[in-house]
Order: C-alpha cells, then sequence, then structure tokens
C-alpha cells in the first residue's frame, strides 16, 4: 500500500464522519470554543426515516452524527490517564473516545465486530494527531470475552484509569407480546451483565484516582413504553452506579454514570425507533431537537477527571431540557 493510498484512507474516514484529519487537530488545539445557542447548535430538522441492520454504521446515517471529530479542543486534563471505552466506535462512545485522546488519554475502543469500518474511522482520526489507540472487538454478550477485554486493555494501555461502560443494544417494540426472549436475553447481557463482568474484572486492576462511567439514560426514570426491556436495564445501570460507588469508596475508585436524552446515534437507525417514527425523534424536548454525541464529551471528561474528586455515585443528564435526571 503507498503513501498516497494511506494518506487517501485516512483522509475517507475522517470525511465520514463529518470531518478531515487534517483539519481536527488544529481546530481542536486552537482559539476558544465560541458561544452558541443551544437551540440551534444542530440542525432541528427532523430526521429522515432511515433503517440498518443492527448494529450499524455511524459512516452511513443521514446526517452522520457529531462526536467532536472538529469540534473537541482538548486541555491536558486526562494527560498520562489510560481509559476503555465499550461502544467506543460510535456515538456517544466515540465522543468519549475523541474527548478522551485529546485530553491526553490513550484510549481502547471495544465494539461489535462488525462495526470495524467505524472503528477504523475513529482510530485513523486520532492515531493521526498523535495519540495510542488500541482497537479490541468482540461480543460483550460473553463473559470470557469481557474478562479478557479488561486484561488485554490494560496490557496494550500499560494500565487502567478510567472504564467506560457504555455499549448497549435497543430494540423498540410496541407491545411486550413483541419482545421475544432472544431479545431480551441480548438486552440483559449487552446493558447489565456486561457491565457486571467489566467492572468486576477491572476494579483490583485500578488503583486510587480511577474513575468507573456507566451510560444510563432519561429512561432509567421516565421509561418509554416501546423501550422495555431497555428502560429495565438502564434503571439497573443507574442503581448499580449509586451501589457500588458507595462499595468502593473505600478504595479510592470513583463510579458515576451520564444518562442522556435523546441522542443521535446509530442505536436509532438499527432498531431503536418504531418504524415510521423517526421522524418524532428528540422533537419533544425543550431545545426542539435531538442531541448530538459531541454535546456529552465534556460529561464524560469531567467524571474522568481527577480534580472532581469528591463526585461520586451521581448520575448526569443530558436530555435537552426535560429534567428527567
Amino acid at each position: 500500500m503507498t503513501d498516497q493510498t494511506n494518506r487517501r484512507d485516512l483522509f475517507k474516514g475522517a470525511a465520514a464522519a463529518g470531518v478531515t484529519a487534517a483539519a481536527a487537530p488544529a481546530l481542536a488545539q486552537a482559539g476558544t470554543v465560541p458561544v452558541s445557542d443551544p437551540k440551534t447548535k444542530y440542525p432541528s430538522q427532523p430526521f429522515a426515516e432511515q433503517r440498518q441492520k443492527w448494529p450499524a454504521l455511524q459512516r452511513e446515517m443521514k446526517p452522520v452524527p457529531d462526536c467532536g471529530e472538529a469540534s473537541y479542543r482538548g486541555s491536558g486534563r486526562l494527560a498520562g490517564r489510560k481509559a476503555l471505552v465499550t461502544g467506543g466506535d460510535s456515538g456517544i462512545g466515540r465522543a468519549a473516545v475523541i474527548a478522551f485522546a485529546r485530553e491526553g488519554a490513550d484510549v481502547a475502543i471495544n465494539y461489535y465486530p462488525t462495526e470495524e469500518p467505524d472503528a477504523q474511522d475513529v482510530a485513523r482520526l486520532l492515531r493521526g494527531e498523535g495519540r495510542k489507540v488500541v482497537l479490541i472487538p468482540g461480543d460483550l454478550t460473553d463473559e470470557k470475552f469481557c474478562r479478557d477485554l479488561i486484561g488485554r486493555a490494560n496490557r496494550e494501555l500499560g494500565g487502567l484509569d478510567i472504564l467506560v461502560n457504555n455499549a448497549a443494544y435497543q430494540q423498540s417494540k410496541a407491545s411486550i407480546m413483541e419482545i421475544s426472549a432472544e431479545q431480551f436475553d441480548r438486552t440483559m447481557k449487552t446493558n447489565l451483565y456486561a457491565m457486571f463482568h467489566l467492572t468486576k474484572a477491572a476494579i483490583p486492576l485500578m488503583k486510587p484516582g480511577a474513575a468507573i462511567i456507566n451510560t444510563a439514560s432519561v429512561n432509567s426514570v421516565s421509561p418509554e413504553k416501546e423501550l422495555l426491556d431497555y428502560a429495565t436495564t438502564k434503571a439497573g445501570i443507574l442503581i448499580f452506579t449509586k451501589a457500588l460507588a458507595k462499595q468502593i469508596a473505600s478504595k479510592g475508585i470513583r463510579v458515576n454514570a451520564v444518562a442522556p436524552g435523546p441522542i443521535w446515534t446509530p442505536l436509532q437507525v438499527a432498531g431503536g425507533q418504531l418504524p415510521g417514527e423517526m421522524d418524532k425523534f428528540g422533537q419533544d424536548t425543550p431545545l426542539g431537537r435531538a442531541g448530538q454525541p459531541a454535546e456529552l464529551a465534556g460529561l464524560y471528561v469531567s467524571l474522568a477527571d481527577p480534580t472532581n474528586s469528591f463526585t461520586t455515585g451521581s448520575a448526569f443528564g443530558a436530555n435537552g431540557g426535560t429534567g428527567a435526571i
């Protein structure tokens, strides 16, 4: 493969994310973040009806979600830290990965194997900026893989300071009668069991000052009726976060959660919305639109930042004004 081909692939991957890899470092470091009206910061037009086979690719969505590729500016808040993010190839996890890397952290990304194109896109972008990115594909419903994932991330990063349990499975069904045992089982194993297995394996490797961040949801406390199984797991994540924070506070490890509202991610086009309902997604928030993953990046950074050492056992909402959390 020639240098010219490598360069072309680099720009192709970044373009799929809505930016160029060459532009991102300059944007990430130069100037100050402009003040903008949150109502109009991103388009508020309804999303077009679209569906992809699960788990979907971010690069194929219309519009492509903004994960901060061109906008997130780092300032060294996580310099020298080692982070593992599940579901880090796209959506909210990708936004956390980009932010962590630009704040100085080395990052391992877990994702489902068919999401390789999205994972390669973000890896090329960040490696082009001189950051260390480790890609570890695999299925989180497999208990052994969860344990192996923690071990491998720890080895390849040279430690583990931050664990973000973010990967999720979501399928909308109008009635409990439409939820198969297979779907229920996969939702529980991806969203709850994996978090348990990963966290249990990670804690012995973590030192005082480490942080665990779980992705909960507005559905943790205000469930949508078509997300019965998904909402059940998200409520479990919220309680898991609060209980675990109390349990391991004596180890000096903090545990918190981010609880998003409607955010434009591949979950939505891979079965997360009922057929014909995509144009309603996020339209009922007080801000009048769905959120973008980039708008959550700062929350993950703040919860990982060691300066916020008294913050543990808490959940932080990002829901466009619904006030659910």
